[in-house]
């Protein structure tokens, strides 16, 4: 945890910067999808929330994107606040300038900042260097907001969190992690079905596993996709080509097949089970287009929920005094 890791929020300590799910306080998360949650009817009723008058965000992405960069650029805009996006190739740290000098100067101008990258110590170093908060838009380690989110969706189409399984099938990548450390949060089960080689960090896993017991969660990994399925509240998938891994396309293709998302996997969860997808999706590849397009898929109501998490999120976070510890 960096050394600027909490703040004081009314009475309750929150993280200042979101990293990952793992370091956030409960409370925190639980506020956050109670906020989500309010902002989201706001919007429905078309009552204004103009929380974040006068706060800049910035938009710093090496990855491409589309759900993360828009809704938080959307989202910025319905709070009262401006997103500004900073292409790589148009600042100094294209060109040598360090990240410290970067964070420490941004930090003056900007009131949080979100960085969308490949490795995570980058987010890392940033957030021991900004004074502003710093959001984690994606990195190769964890995908916290994505997590956040889901969280939203399953609560409200389930009702609860604690006691649902989540069966996550494929790739055990970045939003596997982050759905393992939220899972073990608020006391769900996570089954991971995947191959040999393709598990999920078992750093987070182990973490999770320690953190879940108080909750009452139950974080499992299996290799066999039918029994990681088996009666399941919700099925989730994700590419298993994630970007950066493209050289390894054709052997991730033959690997991961057996794993697919279809009718006959889906069979095996319970009768009423959700299925998600963090998209963008390659149809025919972790999932067969029926099941993307099913009765049983939420996925579009999932990435309608990036947004209002996103903004629970910057009025969580940008509501502080700038630069408080």
């Amino acid at each position: 945890m960096t050394r600027s890791a909490h703040h004081k929020a009314g009475t309750q300590r929150y993280a200042k910067d979101l990293l990952d799910v793992a370091t956030m306080p409960r409370k925190q998360v639980l506020d956050l999808l109670q906020l989500a949650a309010s902002l989201k009817t706001k919007q429905r009723q078309g009552t204004p929330h103009r929380l974040l008058v006068g706060k800049t965000l910035g938009l710093l992405f090496q990855k491409p994107s589309t759900r993360t960069r828009v809704s938080f650029e959307a989202g910025m805009n319905q709070l009262g606040g401006h997103a500004l996006v900073l292409p790589m190739g148009d600042i100094q740290l294209s060109r040598g300038e360090t990240v410290s000098d970067t964070a420490r100067v941004l930090s003056r101008y900007l009131d949080g900042i979100v960085i969308r990258t490949y490795d995570h110590s980058i987010v890392e170093e940033w957030a021991t260097e900004a004074t502003m908060p710093v959001i984690n838009g994606l990195t190769d380690h964890s995908h916290p907001c994505q997590a956040l989110s889901d969280l939203l969706t399953i609560r409200e189409i389930k009702g609860r969190l604690k006691g649902i399984s989540l069966a996550y099938i494929g790739d055990g990548n970045n939003v596997a992690n982050s759905l393992i450390e939220a899972g073990a949060k608020m006391g769900m089960r996570v089954v991971i079905g995947c191959p040999s080689g393709y598990q999920p960090d078992q750093r987070v896993i182990d973490r999770a596993r320690m953190e879940g017991q108080s909750a009452g969660a139950a974080i499992e990994v299996v290799e066999n996709p039918l029994v990681a399925v088996k009666e399941a509240d919700v099925v989730y998938t994700d590419v298993w080509i994630s970007m950066g891994r493209e050289r390894e396309q054709a052997r991730r293709l033959r690997t991961l097949t057996p794993y697919q998302l279809n009718t006959r996997l889906l069979q095996r969860a319970k009768p009423d089970a959700i299925v998600m997808h963090c998209l963008p999706a390659h149809r025919g590849e972790e999932i067969t287009q029926g099941v993307l397009d099913g009765p049983q898929s939420v996925v579009i109501d999932q990435a309608e929920n990036r947004l209002h998490m996103q903004k629970a999120i910057l009025s969580q976070l940008l509501s502080r005094k700038k630069g408080a510890r």
